[in-house]
Formats: structure tokens, C-alpha cells, sequence
């Protein structure tokens, strides 16, 4: 174990992390109110890629200037979080729409959700964390 408990990801290893997972959480913003909607993803040429019906989800994050995504996951020994801070589009050209049709992404409950979106980073963050037993509480820092 590292002298600290977490280490600061790459980009790259961020996103390789990224494509290990299929949930996440889209944070946006929706009548001055923060909203956070969970939905299963694929990561695809450095962006995250998600489907939706219309409504809240689909308007606010198109609506927005940034949102935020967030997935993680984690075993016994150690867990990850990235962070992926950028813009949202709704794809309308056929080629876009081509492309998303052959990320393999797939509504996970029996639901119409036609719309691909994609949301385009201007920054990512990640961190992998090492668990283990709490320190001392009544140790000094020195």
C-alpha cells in the first residue's frame, strides 16, 4: 500500500476505466435545480456515449453548457471514480447516428429510447482508492 490511500489517474487510465463499466450518472442542471440521472453508457473514441426517451434528462443536458458524468466501481481491495466534465449533444446526422448504432449500447429496461447522446469532455479526473482500515484516531499528524 502507497503512503496515501488514493492515486490521481491518468487520462488515459481514466479512460480505460471507463470501458470497463456500462453505469453512470449524468449530473446536469434543470430550472436552476442540480438533477442526477443514472444511465448505462459505452465510452467511444473518448467520449461518453448514452441513449434517452425525451424529457428532463434528454433537455438538460443539451440545455446546458456543462454537465457532469461520473462512474465507478470497486471490489474488496480497491475501487476507481472518473469524472468527466463536458458538453452534450443530441446526434442528429446519420453518420453520427451510424457510428452510436455500432457502439453496442442498448436500453437496459424495455423501453423506446431513440436519442443518442454524446457528451464531448473538456476535462476528465480520476482516482483509484486502496481500502483498509481507518487510521488512529488519536494519532498526530507529524
Amino acid at each position: 500500500m502507497t503512503d496515501e490511500p488514493f492515486t490521481i489517474l491518468s487520462e488515459s487510465e481514466s479512460w480505460d476505466l471507463l470501458g470497463t463499466a456500462s453505469l453512470g450518472r449524468l449530473v446536469t442542471n434543470f430550472a436552476g435545480e442540480p438533477e442526477i440521472f443514472p444511465v448505462n453508457y459505452v465510452a467511444q473514441d473518448r467520449t461518453v456515449l448514452f441513449r434517452t426517451a425525451e424529457g428532463t434528462k434528454l433537455f438538460s443536458a443539451v440545455a446546458n453548457r456543462t454537465v457532469l458524468f461520473e462512474a465507478d466501481d470497486h471490489n474488496v481491495v480497491e475501487g476507481w471514480s472518473v469524472i468527466v466534465r463536458g458538453r452534450a449533444q443530441l446526434l442528429k446526422s446519420e453518420a453520427d447516428i451510424e457510428k452510436a448504432d455500432r457502439a453496442g449500447l442498448y436500453p437496459w429496461t424495455a423501453t423506446n429510447k431513440p436519442n443518442y447522446v454524446r457528451v464531448t469532455p473538456t476535462d476528465v479526473t480520476g482516482r483509484r482508492f486502496e481500502f483498509g482500515p481507518e487510521p488512529d484516531r488519536n494519532e498526530t499528524a507529524s
